[in-house]
C-alpha cells in the first residue's frame, strides 16, 4: 500500500469513525441486536458517520421543517434520484441508464422479490449464485419458484462459477438468473469475459437476468465494476439492474433504491404486474441524501475506500498470521469477507463458537448457503481498534478450543 492511501485512510478514520461507546449510544440493528459485549460483525451496515454533503442535505430539509409532499426542481421529486443515477452511470462506465426507464423504490429486497414475481412464474427455475444474499433465496422460495444454485467455487485467489456445469443440473423450466455483481458474501468483482460469457448463456437459455449492483461503489484497486446492462444492447435487452446509494454511503435506514430496466418492454412487463401505486415511492430525506451522495460525495468515498482497503488487508494479514487454520480469500470488491473455519474443530456452527467464546456477532455461513455451519461473513467496515480487538478475541478463542 503506498504512502498516500495510508494517511488518507488514516485521515478518514481520524474524522469519520465512530468509537465503541458511541456506536453503542446508536439505535441502529447492528449495534443493538447482541448484548453489549459482543462485537457486532453481520448486517452490512458501517462504523462511520456520513459524508458531509449528505448530513448538510438532510438538515436543510430538517431545520426548513419540509415534510411536505416533494417536489424537485418543478419535478416529482424521486426524479432527482433517477436522474443522479443515469448521470452517474453515464459518467463512471459509459452506460446510458435512462431516468425514464428506471424507477425509485424503496427497498430493493422488495425490487428483487417483485422482480421474480414478475418476470418468471410459480415452478419457473430462478439462479441464484451461491453461496448468496439471503433475500435472494428468500425471493425464489417464498413466491413459489424453483431455487437453481450457481455454486461460487474457491479457486486460485477468489472464486468462480462454473456455466458448463450450470447447464447440464438447470431444468428446462429455468427462465431468470440473479447476478450479485460486486458479488457478497466473496467479495468478487466479475471481470469483462465472466460477464459475456454470462451474457452468452442468458441469450442462449433466453434467461432475463436481474443485476444486483449495490456494492458497486467499493471496489479495491486493481478491478473495475461494470454495470451487466453496459454490455451493449443485447446486455439491456435482458437486463434489470438494482442500485443504491445506502451500501457504499452508509444510509440504508432513509431507504431509497433505483430499479432500472433495460428497455420500454421490460419496464411496461413490470409495471403490468406491479403499477407504481402498489410499489409505492421514497421519502423526501432519502430522496435529499441520495442526490448529495451521488453527486457531491465522492471524496468522502474515496476516503473510505482506502480506509476499508487498508481494514482488508490488515484483516487478511491478521487472520493469516494469527489464525491460519482460518482460510481467507481478499474480498475485490463490499467490506465483506467469507471465512472458512472448517479446519478449527469445531463441534458446533462456527458462528456459534466465536458468539458463546470470542463474544463476536458474525453473519452465520448456513444463513448463505444450507451446509456451510463451518463459515461466516466478517464485516470490517470499522475502526482498526475495533478489527484488533475482534481478531484477538478471536484468536484466544481458537488457541483455548486448541489445548
Amino acid at each position: 500500500m503506498d504512502t498516500q492511501m495510508t494517511m488518507t485512510a488514516a485521515a478518514f478514520e481520524a474524522d469519520f469513525a465512530y468509537d465503541r461507546p458511541a456506536l453503542l449510544a446508536r439505535r441502529n440493528a447492528k449495534w443493538r441486536q447482541y448484548d453489549p459485549d459482543v462485537i457486532p460483525a453481520f448486517v452490512a451496515d458501517m462504523d462511520f458517520r456520513v459524508a458531509p454533503a449528505i448530513q448538510a442535505a438532510i438538515r436543510a430539509s430538517v431545520d426548513a421543517e419540509d415534510y411536505g409532499y416533494p417536489m424537485r426542481d418543478g419535478k416529482k421529486a424521486d426524479r432527482a434520484v433517477l436522474e443522479a443515477f443515469a448521470h452517474r452511470m453515464k459518467g463512471l462506465y459509459g452506460w446510458e441508464a435512462q431516468a425514464d426507464l428506471s424507477m425509485a423504490i424503496a427497498d430493493l429486497v422488495q425490487a428483487t422479490f417483485a422482480s421474480v414475481m414478475a418476470f418468471t412464474q410459480p415452478g419457473d427455475g430462478v439462479i441464484v449464485q451461491v453461496p448468496n444474499y439471503p433475500p435472494f433465496r428468500a425471493a425464489v422460495n417464498d413466491t413459489g419458484r424453483s431455487f437453481v444454485p450457481m455454486p461460487m467455487k474457491p479457486e486460485g485467489d477468489g472464486y468462480v462459477f462454473d456455466l458448463d456445469q450450470l447447464a447440464a443440473t438447470m431444468p428446462p423450466s429455468t427462465r431468470m438468473l440473479i447476478l450479485c455483481n460486486p458479488q457478497n458474501p466473496t467479495g468478487r468483482v466479475f471481470s469483462r469475459a465472466e460477464l459475456q460469457a454470462v451474457l452468452a448463456f442468458a441469450q442462449k437459455h433466453d434467461l432475463l437476468v436481474l443485476s444486483d449492483e449495490i456494492h458497486s461503489d467499493l471496489i479495491y484497486a486493481g478491478n473495475t465494476h461494470l454495470p451487466f446492462a453496459a454490455l451493449g444492447p443485447a446486455a439491456e435487452a435482458r437486463t434489470i439492474t438494482l442500485n443504491s446509494a445506502t451500501k457504499s454511503f452508509n444510509i440504508p435506514g432513509l431507504r431509497t433504491a433505483v430499479i432500472n430496466f433495460g428497455t420500454e418492454a421490460l419496464k411496461a412487463r413490470f409495471e403490468r404486474h406491479f403499477p407504481a401505486r402498489v410499489v409505492g415511492s421514497v421519502n423526501s430525506l432519502g430522496i435529499d441524501a441520495t442526490v448529495a451522495a451521488w453527486q457531491d460525495s465522492s471524496d468522502w468515498l474515496c476516503g473510505l475506500i482506502a480506509h476499508l482497503s487498508a481494514m482488508r488487508d490488515h484483516v487478511y494479514t491478521r487472520i493469516t498470521r494469527d489464525i491460519p487454520m482460518i482460510r481467507m480469500k481478499k474480498p475485490e470488491a463490499t467490506y465483506l469477507t467469507w471465512l472458512d473455519c472448517s479446519d478449527l474443530g469445531l463441534s458446533g456452527t462456527a458462528f456459534d463458537f466465536f458468539h458463546t467464546h470470542a463474544r463476536i456477532g458474525f453473519s452465520p455461513g448456513e444463513n448463505f448457503l444450507p451446509g456451510a455451519e463451518r463459515l461466516v461473513r466478517l464485516n470490517f467496515a470499522t475502526s482498526r481498534v475495533i478489527i484488533d480487538e475482534m481478531i484477538d478475541r478471536m484468536a484466544e478463542a481458537v488457541q483455548r478450543n486448541t489445548r
